[in-house]
Parts: structure tokens; sequence; C-alpha cells
């Protein structure tokens, strides 16, 4: 049975507003529809949820949820690494659509970066994120999907997300399964484990759905179920 990564990985979202506007945002309607800041192309930082990462319950964690690194201040980034730091026991993941707009370098072995690719023609930013960020563990996040990515270089690559576009915007673009088995056959042939969204089940029918983490992403599953048994 098909499950959905929010159940695999929590959103801790310290930093919500994004500058990029994508048309197909689902992180800006959420906030305009709960009031959770006045402008969403403001991103705000909120460092009183710092105090999350003080969890001893170790949990899988997308920081980037509702923004994207590109956008976070200097002094965000340093208070933020300075806690993931002091917490690891937790793992931790960074997106962003703009890696040329980013200088960093981090050692943690906890951290994970990664570029989402919509399209063929933004391949790009997988490189962009090799030269332009350093750290110990890369990610791709292909979705939504608008066309066939065709060949893709992943080198230092560790794990893929795969998915389509959810909500109800006007010609909403639907992923085709060749355009997944595309990605996920490149990415099996390298042994990097491919991790298909829930919303690709209409898609792909249950059977052929492929949802699989980092190993270390197990881990932490793993010891979060050691803690409900206590």
């Amino acid at each position: 049975m098909a499950v959905c990564i929010k159940d695999q990985i929590q959103n801790m979202n310290l930093v919500i507003g994004c500058t990029i506007g994508c048309s197909y945002c689902y992180a800006r309607n959420n906030v305009r529809r709960f009031h959770m800041t006045e402008d969403f192309s403001r991103p705000e930082y909120f460092p009183g949820k710092l105090r999350l990462m003080s969890r001893k319950r170790p949990q899988n964690l997308l920081l980037t949820g509702m923004s994207d690194f590109s956008d976070w201040n200097p002094e965000w980034r340093e208070e933020v690494f300075a806690r993931i730091a002091q917490n690891p026991q937790h793992q931790y993941i960074f997106l962003t659509k703009r890696p040329e707009k980013i200088q960093f370098s981090t050692e943690l072995d906890n951290v994970w970066f990664g570029v989402t690719v919509t399209s063929a023609k933004e391949k790009g930013r997988i490189q962009a994120m090799r030269e332009h960020i350093r750290a110990k563990h890369y990610q791709v996040s292909f979705e939504p999907m608008f066309d066939d990515i065709g060949e893709v270089d992943f080198t230092g690559i560790e794990w893929i997300v795969v998915g389509t576009e959810t909500g109800r915007r006007k010609g909403k673009s639907e992923s085709k399964p060749e355009w997944v088995w595309n990605l996920t056959d490149q990415a099996h042939s390298l042994g990097i484990p491919v991790f298909m969204k829930e919303d690709l089940l209409p898609v792909m029918g249950e059977e052929q759905m492929v949802q699989e983490l980092p190993q270390v992403f197990y881990d932490v599953l793993e010891e979060q179920k050691a803690w409900k048994s206590k």
C-alpha cells in the first residue's frame, strides 16, 4: 500500500515565504488560506520553532516545506545549523530551486541538500547544487514534472523523489508513467533509492509504486517505533 511521504518526513517550517512566485505553489495557497503570514513573497523566520529540534525522539525533517533555502538570510542559516549540530538525532532536508544564488558549506553528516527539477530545461540545477553547496548528502526532487526530464547526471545523488502536480490549478499538469519510469530506471541502475509520492498513485497504479528511502531515514523510523514501544 502506498504511503504518504509526510508520514516518513515531517515538515518544520522555520521560514515561511518565498520570492520565486511559482504558479503552482501549494505553500503560498496554504499560507493565504490559513493566514500564516502577512505576505508570502516576504520570507519570515520563526526562531521559536528551533526548540522543536531538541526533542530526543529522532525525526526525518524537511526544513524548507514553505520556503526556498536561497531566500534564507545568513543569520538564519547560522542559527539553524548551530542548533542542528546540537541535535544529531534527526535527519534534516533542505531544498532550493536557485542553487546558483547560494554559497554554503556544511560538514554535518545528517544534513541533506536537494534541488527541485520540474522540467528538462531545469536539469542544470543539479550541477549548480554540486558547485555552490558543499554537503555530505545530495538529493533531487522531481516534482511536479511538466515534461520528460530525459537523461540525468546523478553523480553524487543519493536519493530522488518523484511527484505530479496537486491542487486545482487551471491547466494543471499530470505526469506520465513513462516520465516516472525514465527517472526511476536511471536511478536504480546506479543503486539510488526512489520515492514516488502518493499523488502518483492514480498515474502509476498501486502495484507500480516505488517508495524507497535512504537507509538512514529507515533507521530513524525504526528508532521511532522503538520509542513508541517503551
